[in-house]
Protein backbone atom coordinates (compact mmCIF):
# COMPACT_ATOMS: atom_id res chain seq x y z
CA UNK A 1 0.00 0.00 0.00
CA UNK A 2 1.42 3.45 -0.92
CA UNK A 3 2.40 5.62 2.02
CA UNK A 4 -0.04 8.39 2.84
CA UNK A 5 0.57 12.14 2.60
CA UNK A 6 1.37 14.28 5.64
CA UNK A 7 0.05 17.87 5.51
CA UNK A 8 0.52 20.44 8.27
CA UNK A 9 -0.89 23.90 8.90
CA UNK A 10 1.26 26.52 10.57
CA UNK A 11 0.98 30.18 11.45
CA UNK A 12 0.45 32.60 14.29
CA UNK A 13 -2.55 32.95 16.54
CA UNK A 14 -5.86 33.59 14.79
CA UNK A 15 -4.60 32.62 11.32
CA UNK A 16 -7.43 30.14 10.69
CA UNK A 17 -5.48 26.88 10.74
CA UNK A 18 -8.25 24.80 12.27
CA UNK A 19 -10.84 26.12 9.81
CA UNK A 20 -8.63 25.49 6.79
CA UNK A 21 -7.70 22.00 7.97
CA UNK A 22 -11.38 21.12 8.26
CA UNK A 23 -12.18 22.50 4.81
CA UNK A 24 -9.31 20.56 3.22
CA UNK A 25 -10.42 17.43 5.05
CA UNK A 26 -13.89 17.76 3.52
CA UNK A 27 -12.48 18.15 0.01
CA UNK A 28 -10.09 15.22 0.33
CA UNK A 29 -12.80 12.95 1.71
CA UNK A 30 -15.11 13.90 -1.15
CA UNK A 31 -12.32 12.93 -3.54
CA UNK A 32 -12.24 9.46 -1.98
CA UNK A 33 -9.26 9.71 0.36
CA UNK A 34 -9.15 8.46 3.91
CA UNK A 35 -8.25 11.40 6.13
CA UNK A 36 -6.95 11.56 9.70
CA UNK A 37 -7.31 15.06 11.17
CA UNK A 38 -5.32 15.88 14.30
CA UNK A 39 -3.55 18.69 16.17
CA UNK A 40 -0.51 19.60 18.23
CA UNK A 41 0.11 19.60 21.02
CA UNK A 42 -2.38 16.75 21.31
CA UNK A 43 -3.89 14.12 19.06
CA UNK A 44 -3.57 11.18 21.47
CA UNK A 45 -4.73 10.84 25.10
CA UNK A 46 -1.21 11.25 26.46
CA UNK A 47 -0.41 14.22 24.24
CA UNK A 48 -3.74 15.87 25.09
CA UNK A 49 -2.86 15.64 28.79
CA UNK A 50 0.39 17.48 28.08
CA UNK A 51 -1.52 20.02 25.97
CA UNK A 52 -3.41 21.11 29.07
CA UNK A 53 -0.11 22.02 30.72
CA UNK A 54 1.08 23.95 27.68
CA UNK A 55 -1.93 26.00 26.62
CA UNK A 56 -3.58 26.76 29.97
CA UNK A 57 -2.36 28.79 32.92
CA UNK A 58 -0.15 31.84 33.09
CA UNK A 59 1.71 33.01 29.98
CA UNK A 60 5.06 32.67 31.78
CA UNK A 61 4.61 29.30 33.52
CA UNK A 62 7.45 27.60 31.61
CA UNK A 63 10.86 28.53 30.28
CA UNK A 64 11.86 27.74 26.69
CA UNK A 65 13.66 24.46 27.41
CA UNK A 66 10.84 23.09 29.58
CA UNK A 67 8.27 23.94 26.91
CA UNK A 68 10.40 22.38 24.18
CA UNK A 69 10.73 19.14 26.13
CA UNK A 70 7.00 19.05 26.89
CA UNK A 71 6.16 19.71 23.23
CA UNK A 72 8.40 16.91 22.01
CA UNK A 73 7.19 14.48 24.67
CA UNK A 74 3.66 15.05 23.38
CA UNK A 75 4.88 14.88 19.77
CA UNK A 76 6.62 11.52 20.23
CA UNK A 77 3.43 9.95 21.57
CA UNK A 78 1.46 11.56 18.74
CA UNK A 79 3.82 10.34 16.01
CA UNK A 80 4.19 6.81 17.36
CA UNK A 81 0.53 6.15 18.11
CA UNK A 82 -1.35 8.15 15.47
CA UNK A 83 0.59 9.89 12.70
CA UNK A 84 3.01 7.15 11.62
CA UNK A 85 0.46 4.29 11.71
CA UNK A 86 -2.00 6.37 9.66
CA UNK A 87 0.65 7.17 7.05
CA UNK A 88 1.64 3.50 6.81
CA UNK A 89 -2.02 2.67 6.15
CA UNK A 90 -2.06 5.16 3.26
CA UNK A 91 -4.18 7.86 4.91
CA UNK A 92 -3.83 11.59 4.39
CA UNK A 93 -2.82 13.01 7.77
CA UNK A 94 -3.75 16.66 8.34
CA UNK A 95 -2.20 18.23 11.43
CA UNK A 96 -2.87 21.62 13.01
CA UNK A 97 0.76 22.53 13.88
CA UNK A 98 3.83 20.29 14.00
CA UNK A 99 7.51 20.81 14.79
CA UNK A 100 7.78 24.11 12.89
CA UNK A 101 5.72 25.65 15.68
CA UNK A 102 8.37 24.60 18.21
CA UNK A 103 11.07 26.36 16.20
CA UNK A 104 8.83 29.44 15.99
CA UNK A 105 7.40 29.61 19.52
CA UNK A 106 10.17 28.20 21.69
CA UNK A 107 12.98 29.12 19.29
CA UNK A 108 12.21 32.49 17.71
CA UNK A 109 9.73 33.55 20.37
CA UNK A 110 11.46 32.43 23.56
CA UNK A 111 15.09 32.16 22.52
CA UNK A 112 15.64 28.40 22.52
CA UNK A 113 18.70 27.56 20.39
CA UNK A 114 17.69 26.12 17.01
CA UNK A 115 20.53 23.58 17.06
CA UNK A 116 19.31 22.28 20.40
CA UNK A 117 15.79 21.93 18.97
CA UNK A 118 17.31 20.10 15.97
CA UNK A 119 19.00 17.59 18.27
CA UNK A 120 15.85 16.95 20.30
CA UNK A 121 13.72 16.63 17.15
CA UNK A 122 16.02 14.05 15.58
CA UNK A 123 16.18 12.04 18.79
CA UNK A 124 12.41 12.10 19.27
CA UNK A 125 10.91 11.71 15.77
CA UNK A 126 13.87 10.98 13.50
CA UNK A 127 13.59 12.14 9.90
CA UNK A 128 9.79 12.48 9.72
CA UNK A 129 8.81 15.64 7.83
CA UNK A 130 5.51 16.94 6.47
CA UNK A 131 5.07 16.57 2.71
CA UNK A 132 3.29 19.93 2.55
CA UNK A 133 3.23 22.71 5.13
CA UNK A 134 0.74 25.53 4.64
CA UNK A 135 1.91 28.71 6.34
CA UNK A 136 -1.14 30.90 6.89
CA UNK A 137 0.47 34.32 7.18
CA UNK A 138 -1.38 37.16 8.88
CA UNK A 139 -0.35 40.51 10.41
CA UNK A 140 0.09 40.12 14.16
CA UNK A 141 -2.48 42.75 15.11
CA UNK A 142 -5.19 41.08 13.04
CA UNK A 143 -4.33 37.61 14.32
CA UNK A 144 -4.48 38.62 17.99
CA UNK A 145 -7.74 40.44 17.39
CA UNK A 146 -9.24 37.25 15.95
CA UNK A 147 -7.82 35.05 18.72
CA UNK A 148 -9.20 37.17 21.60
CA UNK A 149 -6.55 35.99 24.12
CA UNK A 150 -8.21 32.67 24.98
CA UNK A 151 -4.99 30.70 25.59
CA UNK A 152 -1.73 31.49 27.35
CA UNK A 153 0.33 32.09 24.19
CA UNK A 154 -2.25 34.56 22.94
CA UNK A 155 -1.67 36.68 26.06
CA UNK A 156 2.02 37.20 25.31
CA UNK A 157 3.00 40.67 23.99
CA UNK A 158 2.81 41.64 20.29
CA UNK A 159 6.62 41.66 20.08
CA UNK A 160 6.64 37.94 20.83
CA UNK A 161 4.10 37.26 18.09
CA UNK A 162 6.03 39.36 15.59
CA UNK A 163 9.10 37.21 16.25
CA UNK A 164 6.94 34.16 15.58
CA UNK A 165 5.69 35.57 12.30
CA UNK A 166 9.15 36.43 11.04
CA UNK A 167 10.44 33.05 12.18
CA UNK A 168 7.76 31.20 10.25
CA UNK A 169 8.45 33.27 7.12
CA UNK A 170 12.18 32.58 7.39
CA UNK A 171 11.55 28.83 7.68
CA UNK A 172 9.20 28.90 4.71
CA UNK A 173 11.72 30.70 2.52
CA UNK A 174 14.39 28.18 3.52
CA UNK A 175 12.22 25.20 2.42
CA UNK A 176 10.18 26.38 -0.57
CA UNK A 177 9.51 22.83 -1.77
CA UNK A 178 7.69 21.98 1.44
CA UNK A 179 6.10 25.27 2.46
CA UNK A 180 3.23 27.06 0.74
CA UNK A 181 2.76 30.62 2.04
CA UNK A 182 -0.83 31.84 1.88
CA UNK A 183 -2.20 35.25 2.75
CA UNK A 184 -4.56 34.44 5.63
CA UNK A 185 -6.01 37.96 5.66
CA UNK A 186 -8.17 36.95 2.69
CA UNK A 187 -11.67 35.52 3.03
CA UNK A 188 -11.67 31.95 4.32
CA UNK A 189 -13.14 30.73 1.03
CA UNK A 190 -10.26 32.25 -0.95
CA UNK A 191 -7.70 30.76 1.41
CA UNK A 192 -9.37 27.35 1.11
CA UNK A 193 -9.27 27.60 -2.69
CA UNK A 194 -5.53 28.29 -2.66
CA UNK A 195 -4.94 25.42 -0.20
CA UNK A 196 -6.90 23.03 -2.42
CA UNK A 197 -5.11 24.05 -5.62
CA UNK A 198 -1.70 23.62 -3.99
CA UNK A 199 -2.71 20.25 -2.52
CA UNK A 200 -3.90 18.94 -5.88
CA UNK A 201 -0.61 19.94 -7.49
CA UNK A 202 1.38 18.07 -4.86
CA UNK A 203 -0.86 15.00 -5.05
CA UNK A 204 -0.26 14.76 -8.81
Amino acid sequence: MPRGIFITFEGGEGAGKTTQLRLLQEKLEKSGKTVVATREPGGTPGAEALRKLLVNGDAYDWDALTETLLQFAARRDHVQKLIEPALVEGSAVLCDRFYDSTYAYQGCGQGMDAKAIDAIRKAVIGELKPDITFLLDLPVEEGLKRAQAQQRYERLPPEFHERLRQGFLTMAKAEPKRFVIINAAQDAEKVAEEVWIATQKRLK
